[in-house]
């Protein structure tokens, strides 16, 4: 007989980590206990078959991620007893965290729709192996008690479950049925309670009759509709051109988008269930949902979502997140009452609190376009020191990294840090990290941008901490979110401070976050007139890129007056209000001004995306890039020959679709000449791609083909967006690099 002290470190909570350790007891005849410290799982355990449990243990159950396993020998009298037992938690080390929250499971998909189950129809049915955890959870160990379920004492039943060892829910912590669990209920716009005996019931025929509903998930709320009232529900947001994500049963897939991969479909129905952008079946179809060639659907993913489809005639619901685009999502009845009871006319709700809100992850081709439910809180091993580091992020698309112990912990998406309640959610969240995780930053990272609000976060929390300030390039973030070692980065995006006070956003650095980057290339800086106002009128960014009379008489034919037209002029000849930009996505925007398929920006990536949609009609043309010297020996890619191209193209009749086509490629090859000449002249031979252009399949794959064809390996984070939500890692592990060699 053998005895010993296992120590169990990782994500090993919310797991179902300790009925997991009970079973295998049982099954290997051991005596002994276990228990939750912060978040690591203590087992001392005796019995003739030690190893082969401890082998057991050692692997954890399939939501669990462990670190490490440590064991200890203990003489037996140090084991009381020859039976197993589950201890109640206590506070202790924090080395894990607790995981996303997960769609709910098959075997509980089951159980809620059997009649003969006394889960049948609870939308609120889960087990250890799904439902919400980071949503619900106030402090760690993860226990009942520490959760939005401390309100809803168990039931007999339910107790009697959560007690039993041979059930799916021995010590699952959001176990709860219709008896003892959270209620739902259907409310009016303004509050009032609708009178039924199934909410989930009323709201489906509430929906399919044409009404626009509320309904309240696990991070937030979403506004529900069929798609016949799709176009009105944008025209009550303010979008009147914004693609809407659909939910959908897995059998309606084929009518709306091309049959998603292997893998692809793999993930829709997994635990993640993200937002998945497929391309459409047919690319000018459903231009309610989508004026794009693609379509965001994510399937079912909550109880509460499968009955309602039980009880739904429609295919699909809109289920768009109940917020202004950038900002938090929207968690409160009476906010949604107050604020949204002009678009929303009947509320789905019920009475869990949502601690922590997290939005709908959104995946496509396999890439993470936005990091929240399901995939984040994010925990990943790296090596970055004994110095515990926050990151703040950057202004769009944020979320907040914190490091600590060997680990960075990177939060769901939190928005636009552009107003004071996104600045209010992202100090709320940088504080969750911190509890969470026991960490107490004594390097702050931060965007160099001065005038960030993160950045002024970031000294406030300095001033209040005494931690040291570490401000990051942007698009250098972007390249240490993909490696610490030298590689020719390639970041392609949309904004970023640069180091000479310019724009940037079509960069080549060459280098590490030890030595610094050096930019070795970038995009021909042009003007953008205007300013703001060049991303909300791509024609203005045209202009920039093109200033000649071509243009102000394309511009005349489109409307514009004479005076606009000189002040337009007037504006790029003086440079007045006209900062200096190297940025890919404005000209991208500039592109989709150019064939007129985009004259005004009304969403975030819209000129860029509908260019996109057109590409992928069209068959690209060879088209010979320029690349010309520039300051400090960088290479630079003359993007204005590139539309000048094109432009006298069109006037000989090529269609709008191979020319949104020929550009892009054009482009992307252009960017990978320019990698491919860094690498060349420094003898660096490997890439790193990063940025929210790289998004565009088109153009990352031509620049993946392009690098591949040189014969240079391009390094991708599979893990974190192309877009800004990767920054606050790169800030973090830029500072952590740092603070190693000494330099902070």
């Amino acid at each position: 007989m053998r005895c010993g002290r296992i120590i169990v470190r990782g994500i090993v909570q919310g797991v179902g980590f300790r009925p997991f350790v009970y079973a295998a007891a049982v099954r290997f005849g051991i005596a002994g206990t276990v228990i939750n410290h912060g978040s690591e799982v203590e087992i001392t355990a005796c019995g003739d078959r030690f190893d082969a449990f401890c082998r057991e243990v050692s692997a954890g159950p399939k939501m669990a991620v462990v670190d490490s396993v440590t064991v200890e020998p203990l003489p037996e009298e140090a084991v009381v007893g020859d039976g197993f037992s589950i201890l109640p938690s206590a506070d202790g080390a924090r080395t894990g965290f607790i995981p996303a929250d997960i769609a709910t499971c098959d075997a509980c998909l089951a159980d809620i729709m059997n009649p003969a189950s006394r889960y049948y129809g609870y939308w609120a049915t889960s087990c250890t192996d799904c439902g919400p955890r980071y949503s619900i959870i106030h402090a760690v160990p993860y226990d009942r008690e520490r959760t939005a379920m401390d309100v809803f004492p168990p039931c007999g039943d339910c107790s009697a479950e959560y007690e039993s060892p041979q059930s799916r829910r021995h010590h699952a912590q959001t176990i709860a049925c219709s008896s003892c669990g959270p209620k739902l209920s259907l409310l009016t716009a303004s509050g009032g309670e609708v009178a039924t005996d199934d909410p989930i019931r009323t709201a489906a025929e509430l929906l399919d009759a044409g009404h626009i509903v509320a309904v309240r998930g696990v991070g937030g709320y979403h506004i529900c509709c069929i798609e016949e009232e799709a176009g009105r529900l944008k025209q009550l947001l303010g979008r009147p051109h914004q693609s809407l994500a659909v939910m959908m049963r897995p059998e309606s897939l084929k009518e709306y988008v091309v049959p998603p991969t292997d893998a692809e479909r793999e993930m829709l129905k997994g635990p993640v269930h993200p937002i998945m952008i497929l391309d459409k079946v047919d690319p000018v179809s459903h231009t309610e949902l989508s004026e794009l060639h693609n379509l965001g659907v994510m399937l079912p993913y909550t109880g509460l979502h499968h009955l309602l489809f039980g009880h739904l005639n429609h295919p699909l619901l809109v289920m768009t997140s109940a917020n202004a685009p950038g900002t938090p999502m929207i968690t409160e009845t009476s906010y949604i009452s107050e604020r949204m009871g002009t678009v929303a006319e009947y509320i789905l709700s019920h009475d869990r609190e949502i601690v922590n809100r997290c939005d709908d992850s959104v995946v496509r081709d396999g890439y993470i376009i936005r990091l929240s439910r399901g995939l984040a809180p994010l925990r990943t091993a790296m090596d970055l020191g004994d110095r515990q580091i926050l990151g703040v992020g950057p202004e769009l698309n944020a979320n907040a990294t914190i490091y600590k112990g060997g680990f960075v912990v990177t939060s769901p998406h939190i928005g636009n840090i552009r107003n004071p309640p996104t600045v209010a959610y992202l100090e709320e969240t940088i504080a969750k990290l911190c509890s969470l995780t026991g960490a107490k930053p004594e390097i702050i990272a931060h965007d160099l941008h001065p005038q960030f609000l993160s950045t002024r976060l970031a000294h406030a929390l300095a001033e209040e901490s005494g931690a040291v300030l570490c401000p990051v390039q942007h698009h250098c973030a972007h390249i240490a979110s993909v490696t610490t070692e030298e590689v020719v980065g390639i970041a392609i995006d949309g904004v970023g401070y640069g180091t000479d006070a310019t724009i940037w956003g079509g960069e080549i650095l060459t280098g590490s976050p030890a030595d610094g980057y050096v930019r070795t290339g970038h995009l021909e800086q042009v003007l953008m007139p205007g300013g703001d106002l060049a991303t909300k009128f791509p024609e203005r960014m045209l202009y920039g890129i093109l200033p000649d009379d071509a243009t102000l008489s394309l511009l005349a034919e489109r409307g514009w007056d004479a005076v606009s037209l000189r002040v337009l002029a007037q504006t790029v000849t003086k440079r007045f209000n006209s900062p200096a930009t190297t940025s890919t996505g404005r000209v991208l925007d500039a592109a989709a001004a150019l064939l007129g398929v985009c004259r005004e920006r009304t969403y975030d990536g819209e000129p860029s995306m509908v260019l996109e949609a057109y590409a992928a009609r069209g068959t690209p043309q060879p088209l010979e890039v320029r690349i010309a010297s520039g300051s400090g020996g960088a290479d630079v890619l003359l993007t204005s020959e590139i539309l000048r191209d094109v432009r006298g193209r069109l006037a000989c009749g090529m269609g709008t679709a191979d020319a949104a086509a020929t550009i892009q490629t054009a482009l992307a090859k252009g960017i990978a000449e320019l990698a491919v000449r860094s690498a060349e002249r420094t003898g660096i031979r490997t890439a790193a791609l990063s940025g929210g252009v790289a998004i565009n399949r088109s153009i990352r794959e031509t620049i993946l083909a392009e690098l591949a064809r040189a014969e240079i390996p391009c390094l991708i984070n599979p893990q974190y967006p192309f877009g800004d939500g990767c920054i606050s890692c790169g800030q973090v592990v830029t500072a952590g690099v740092l603070a190693q060699e000494g330099k902070i």
